[in-house]
C-alpha cells in the first residue's frame, strides 16, 4: 500500500468508527432535514462543512494555529446541539420549511471547529512531511463522510416510506417532521452528555 493510500485509509477510518462518534452525530444533525429533493441544498452544506473543518484541520496540523484542544473538544458538541435545535425549532411548525441557505453558514462555521478536532490525530501522524500525511487524511475524511451520509439519507428515506405505510394522517409533510424531530432530538441528547462530560470549566 502507498504512503498516500495509507493516509487515506486513516482518514476515513477515523470517521467511520466509534471515536468519531461526535462527528458522526453532527453529519446525521445536518442531514436530518434534508429529502432527495433537496439535494443542492445539502451539497452546499455539505461542501461548506468540508470547507470549514479543512482550513481549519490543515492550520492546526501544520502549526500555524495552535486552539485549546479542551474547549475545542467541548464546542465540538456544542456544535451538535446547535444544529439539532435549529432542526428542532424550525420543523415542530405543523408546515415544515424548505432548508435555509444560513444552514451553509453556520456548517462552514461549525467545520472550523470540528477541523481542529480533527488536527490533534493527525499531528500524531506526522514524521518530517505533512503535505502528504494532510492531503490524503482529508481525502479519506471525505470519503468517510461520503459514505456516513449516503447510509443516513438511505435509512431516513426508508424511516418516511415506513411512517407513510402506516397512514398516518395529517399532510405529506408529517413523515419528514416526525424524523426531523425524532433524529434531532435523540442526537441532541447525545450531545448534551458529551458537553457535560467534556466541560473544560
Amino acid at each position: 500500500m502507498s504512503e498516500l493510500a495509507t493516509y487515506i485509509q486513516l482518514g476515513f477510518r477515523h470517521i467511520v468508527n466509534a471515536e468519531a462518534l461526535d462527528h458522526i452525530l453532527f453529519l446525521l444533525a445536518l442531514a436530518a432535514i434534508y429529502r432527495v429533493r433537496d439535494w443542492r441544498e445539502s451539497l452546499w452544506v455539505v461542501t461548506a462543512f468540508t470547507v470549514g473543518h479543512s482550513i481549519t484541520l490543515a492550520l492546526a496540523a501544520t502549526g500555524v494555529l495552535a486552539f485549546p484542544m479542551r474547549w475545542i473538544e467541548f464546542l465540538i458538541p456544542a456544535t451538535i446541539l446547535a444544529t439539532s435545535a435549529e432542526n428542532l425549532i424550525a420543523y415542530a411548525r405543523e408546515t415544515a420549511p424548505r432548508p435555509r441557505r444560513y444552514r451553509a453558514i453556520f456548517a462552514g462555521l461549525f467545520g472550523l471547529i470540528h477541523g481542529a478536532g480533527f488536527a490533534t490525530y493527525l499531528q500524531s501522524l506526522f514524521l518530517d512531511r505533512i503535505a502528504l500525511p494532510l492531503f490524503g487524511f482529508n481525502v479519506g475524511i471525505e470519503m468517510g463522510q461520503i459514505v456516513v451520509l449516503l447510509t443516513a439519507g438511505a435509512a431516513f428515506t426508508a424511516l418516511d416510506a415506513l411512517v407513510r405505510r402506516t397512514g398516518s394522517p395529517r399532510s405529506e409533510l408529517f413523515p419528514l417532521r416526525l424524523r426531523v424531530i425524532g433524529v434531532s432530538a435523540v442526537v441532541a441528547l447525545f450531545a448534551v452528555r458529551m458537553m457535560y462530560q467534556r466541560n473544560p470549566f
